[in-house]
């Protein structure tokens, strides 16, 4: 979710709770605010009942509700003296005008005492109340229709006011997105007067910074330590074949010399490796487009079919569908033809290679000589090597470096006598890599 989106959200509930809550306290206030209007109206009535029943005794035998809203009764003297004003709400029933049908009606009433010509009396005063239910409905309506213009208004206060005030930080977040080590020239620039984003500009652009400047560094050690070993190992290997050409060299000898060589040989293989490895981590590879997989692995089959007839090993090809992918050609021939050279390797003689390719996924079987590997450690790096001295144990390192690279998934399976290496291809294209 983005920041404003979730800034809404948040905006939302919150004004929700502070609504609902303003409008009980209103509503509890505006209530107490009518009862106490109502309070003094019933209170000037009452003086103005007991004044006119002063004049007109007649008032005096009123006892019932009627259009006036009072009654009168009499009462002892000692009631009287012992009574004081009581202000309640009740419902009393009341003629209807036009059918003369008792209805109830919610009333405030004020219950007094009074004297007149010597006699006591209590006096009930009431006056039409506001039907709650009605009162609540109406305010509900209105804490409805407020929320609905409070959300509105800070909804085009977002799109106007907030998503210009944090365009400088998208800008610096596209910016950081789309920056590549190796490729990217320029550090993040925004044009803003705000400090907190002219600080977030100033880190930001330090520590890229010091990533190029490791990179550089990383780069630069990389290619200095393999060219240097490349050309001992090189004199090594001429040397080496020297040696065994000449004529004076006995068999133990050439024996020796020739377990040099194969030594030397796997540094090279380790040095290559360990230089692709790293490049590939650096990202330095840049070739990018779509690579048809089936002539790929067609292709990788051909190259070692030799092989794999002198060792009388059977690899089968059923490509179901068309398998195409976004990526760097070269990588695309190494991460196919690791996993293909891996299988030969690590099949005894006339075992079986099966090759399955569908839309989105490539799997390499192979006959196992023996048990299931170890499904966390296969794909480290050197793990091959301890079983196996002739090779340097970096192919399937190479393999998930390079499918971790796009995106791909790597998954290790063991079924029915026959290891299985499965490649998930991601369907998105990569913007930059």
């Amino acid at each position: 979710m983005k920041l404003l989106n979730k800034s809404i959200s948040y905006l939302s509930l919150s004004i929700l709770a502070i609504v609902t809550l303003w409008a009980v306290i209103f509503y509890v206030n505006m209530l107490q605010e009518i009862k106490s209007s109502i309070d003094e109206g019933l209170e000037n009535y009452k003086r103005l009942i007991i004044k006119n029943a002063e004049h007109d005794p007649s008032i005096l035998t009123k006892n019932y509700f009627d259009e006036s809203f009072f009654t009168i009764h009499p009462i002892e003297k000692q009631e009287a003296l012992a009574f004081k004003d009581q202000y309640l709400d009740t419902i009393i029933a009341m003629q209807d005008a036009d059918d003369q049908a008792l209805e109830p009606e919610p009333v405030r009433m004020l219950v007094s005492a009074f004297e007149s010509n010597g006699k006591f009396y209590r006096l009930k005063v009431a006056n039409s109340m506001v039907e709650e239910d009605d009162l609540i409905g109406e305010l509900l309506w209105d804490v409805v229709w407020l929320y609905l213009v409070l959300i509105i208004g800070i909804l085009v206060i977002n799109n106007i006011v907030l998503k210009k005030l944090w365009h400088p930080f998208y800008s610096l977040l596209a910016q950081l997105k789309s920056f590549r080590l190796g490729t990217s020239h320029e550090l993040v620039r925004t044009n803003t007067t705000v400090k907190e984003f002219m600080d977030l500009e100033s880190s930001m652009n330090h520590l890229l910074q010091q990533n190029i400047n490791a990179f550089e560094r990383q780069k630069e050690f990389v290619g200095n330590a393999s060219h240097e070993l490349q050309t001992p190992l090189a004199i090594m290997t001429n040397k080496l074949e020297l040696l065994l050409e000449n004529a004076w060299v006995n068999a133990k000898e050439a024996e020796s010399m020739a377990e040099i060589y194969q030594i030397v040989q796997r540094l090279i293989r380790l040095n290559n490796s360990l230089l692709l490895l790293t490049k590939i981590e650096n990202k330095q590879f840049f070739d990018n487009r779509w690579v048809p997989i089936n002539e790929t692995v067609h292709q990788c089959v051909e190259d070692l079919e030799d092989m794999a007839t002198f060792r009388k090993i059977k690899i089968t090809v059923n490509a179901i569908s068309p398998l195409k992918t976004y990526m760097d050609i070269s990588l695309a021939n190494i991460l196919v033809g690791n996993l293909v050279k891996n299988a030969v390797h690590h099949t005894s003689e006339k075992g079986n290679i099966i090759i399955h390719i569908t839309e989105a996924k490539l799997q390499v079987q192979n006959t196992a000589a023996d048990g299931p590997l170890d499904e966390e450690l296969i794909f480290s790096r050197f793990y091959g090597s301890r079983k196996e001295t002739g090779r340097s144990g970096l192919g399937l390192s190479i393999v998930r470096a390079i499918a971790g690279l796009y995106g791909h998934r790597v998954q290790y399976g063991f079924d029915h006598g026959m290891h299985s290496f499965e490649i998930f291809f991601s369907p998105n294209k990569p913007s930059k890599t």
